[in-house]
């Protein structure tokens, strides 16, 4: 089973970018986290773009190959109808997508509060760190009945 991790704007930046609200953790950091936590017969592949169109690609592929997904849209996560849509495509299949945020949107900006995406995930994880990575990768394994 392959797992795509994907992730949006600016999160190529974790571990320099705020990091008294995203910590010093880089996404090299959870890539290989992630790997290392992922059963045998779990392949995790995590993927990282600015480019809103490159994200909704991914999640088309996503549907194509039967990969569950995680999910962090930064900031797509707020105004993003188009992502909306393909996370419903995704999900409609029965594939599994969990949307993952490293910091609580809820405690901060009030525009962060509003996701586009929450109300069509399969679920969603949120202000725990990089942890909620490992937590939705635990959540898809445990699901698909894979053994560790």
């Amino acid at each position: 089973m392959r797992v795509l991790v994907l992730n949006g704007p600016n999160l190529q930046r974790l571990g320099t970018r705020q990091p008294d609200v995203y910590g010093t953790t880089t996404l090299a950091d959870v890539a290989r986290t992630l790997s290392e936590q992922a059963p045998e017969g779990v392949r995790v592949e995590l993927r990282q773009t600015d480019d809103e169109a490159t994200l909704i690609g991914w999640l088309h592929e996503a549907v194509d190959t039967g990969s569950p997904v995680i999910l962090n849209p930064a900031a797509f996560t707020h105004y993003s109808y188009a992502l909306h849509d393909a996370v419903v495509i995704v999900t409609e299949t029965g594939l599994p997508l969990i949307e993952v945020h490293i910091s609580n949107p809820h405690a901060r900006d009030e525009f962060r509060h509003v996701s586009v995406v929450s109300p069509v995930a399969t679920g969603v994880i949120a202000g725990l760190g990089t942890a909620g990575y490992g937590l939705a990768l635990a959540w898809i394994v445990e699901r698909s009945g894979t053994d560790r």
